[in-house]
């Protein structure tokens, strides 16, 4: 304790106030103009792709999209495409890059013999895993705050790869909730690290409290679980965890705060009573009735529906690889969520793209896709959708990301052949370009 403590006085003194905020995306070499020759591009998802066109990248940033392949101006850089199909950057709206990913197993026994450093660099690799799966945008749901923000910040810097983080720290929890990380220790242990927990409340002044303390520490949304989760070593079940007025407080003080407010929800008691008080997404939704989805609907919140979460903590409850109080838990939420999604979907709720991987491995989020229009019966271009134009407008930032327009983010990815036409194409991206650098080049 002494040495955290320690630890956080020192950061505190060593870190400028201005620092703790995220810097401008690092652009490519300054002035250098990059004709990128696209066979196909598919510029703004939900419409038609066009055919042979030239992006014009400068600076990190799109300058112009023209059709035809045009011929580059003296001292250009070219990236020829003309034999891939090319599209806007993918965002993954739900991850957990901090600490190992998909293996419960090794990190539940690592889990005493690890500290936060570690963390951090096992959450490089899982953000560096994450972009060359063509995913140059990531909202992170919950790791801890310092951590997330330092690597958030580094990969900002062009430190290390990854990809550009939105990040939630720890997400808000009643005490003994899901998110409380007292749950499953021994009691010895408990005690000591209930005494730092900063993100568990009870009461509306006291998640107010909550908020507040992560924002401070670099929150830029606010994660809260409205619900007991999956993979929670208590066998509480699923239901709702906060009382409406402890939300309404959860919800105001965030968005008083300028972040969105995304929650964690299961059972649909839970659901209904975040989307009253104003979330601005729900993740998992496992349990939809017909008045949650009428609540979406009214709210225009978005639906987050991580199919691929449950595949993977299902498939590791079986095997042993998480404690028993989870299996139960997972069978109730994989069986419930793909009707829940189908019926949702067919009544216009809003979807946005996220996996939460860091249940299921990092790398391999685009497998969400194939769950997407296999299971939820959404079409290959819905789908692709929900991870470009739905999930920059969750996150806020469709002016910058989303779309392959002049003035945006130069994130961009290519495929072999069309992912409209099979979206598992977009299991193998053969190109990655990230803020307008080169992060995966074409093997040939």
């Amino acid at each position: 304790m002494l040495r955290s403590i320690t630890a956080a006085v020192l950061m505190t003194a060593a870190i400028p106030v201005a620092a703790q905020t995220p810097a401008a995306p690092a652009p490519a070499a300054t002035g250098a103009v990059t004709y990128i020759l696209a066979g196909q591009l598919l510029d703004r998802p939900g419409e038609r792709p066009r055919g042979a066109s030239t992006i014009l990248v400068r600076d990190g940033r799109i300058v112009e999209v023209r059709d035809g392949f045009a011929t580059p101006e003296r001292g250009a850089r070219v990236i020829d495409l003309r034999d891939r199909f090319v599209l806007p950057g993918l965002i993954d709206a739900h991850v957990h890059l901090l600490g190992i990913g998909g293996d419960p197993m090794r990190a539940r026994l690592t889990a005493l013999n690890t500290e936060a450093a570690d963390d951090i660099l096992y959450g490089a690799g899982n953000a560096h895993a994450t972009l060359m799966a063509g995913f140059t945008t990531v909202r992170d749901l919950g790791g801890e705050p310092r951590g997330i923000r330092a690597l958030r910040d580094a990969i900002e810097r062009g430190d290390v790869p990854g990809p550009t983080i939105v990040n939630a720290g720890s997400p808000i929890s009643v005490t003994g909730g899901h998110g409380d990380p007292t749950n499953g220790v021994a009691e010895p242990f408990a005690h000591a690290i209930a005494e730092t927990v900063e993100n568990t409340c009870d009461g509306p002044d006291d998640c107010r409290r909550a908020v507040r303390r992560q924002v401070a520490l670099g929150a830029q949304v606010i994660k809260f679980t409205a619900t007991g989760g999956v993979l929670s070593n208590v066998a509480g079940g699923l239901g709702r965890a906060f009382t409406p007025e402890e939300m309404r407080a959860i919800v105001e003080t965030a968005h008083g705060l300028g972040r969105k407010a995304a929650a964690h929800s299961h059972a649909a008691d839970g659901t209904k009573a975040a989307l009253a008080a104003g979330a601005d997404s729900i993740e998992h939704g496992s349990f939809l009735d017909d008045e949650a989805i009428a609540l979406f609907r009214k709210t225009g919140a978005y639906l987050v529906p991580t199919e691929l979460a449950p595949v993977a903590a299902l498939a590791q409850a079986r095997s042993g690889a998480l404690p028993p109080a989870t299996i139960p838990k997972a069978e109730a939420a994989a069986a419930a969520m793909v009707d829940s999604h189908r019926r949702a979907l067919k009544a216009g709720v809003k979807f946005a793209f996220g996996t939460d991987s860091g249940v299921s491995k990092h790398g391999i989020n685009a497998q969400e896709f194939a769950l997407l229009v296999d299971k939820i019966g959404m079409t290959p271009a819905q789908a692709i959708r929900t991870a470009t134009v739905a999930a920059a407008d969750l996150l806020g930032q469709s002016d910058t990301i989303g779309t392959i327009a002049p003035g945006k983010a130069a994130d961009i990815i290519a495929v072999r052949g069309s992912p409209l036409e099979d979206v598992r194409r977009l299991e193998t991206v053969d190109f990655v370009m990230h803020r307008g650098a080169v992060a995966k080049p074409l093997a040939d």
